[in-house]
């Protein structure tokens, strides 16, 4: 089974979208909890790390790395 890579600030995508018709989220904290933030209406969502894991479908986009 392939482990999914993501990183903080990296914009992600889930298998289930938002109720406001988003689906694309970046992550703003890591720790044993990841927090995200819809890009679509700013609504922020803490869930354990194992939780995002499974939940998580791909990386949109990567954080800047500079």
């Amino acid at each position: 089974m392939e482990t999914k890579q993501f990183d903080l600030h990296d914009t992600v995508e889930m298998k289930k979208g938002h109720p406001c018709g988003a689906n694309s989220w970046k992550i703003i904290r890591m720790g044993a909890d990841i927090r995200i933030k819809c890009e679509g209406c700013q609504h922020s969502v803490m869930m354990p790390r194992a939780d995002f894991a499974k939940k998580m479908k791909k990386v949109l986009k990567k954080a800047d790395t500079e």
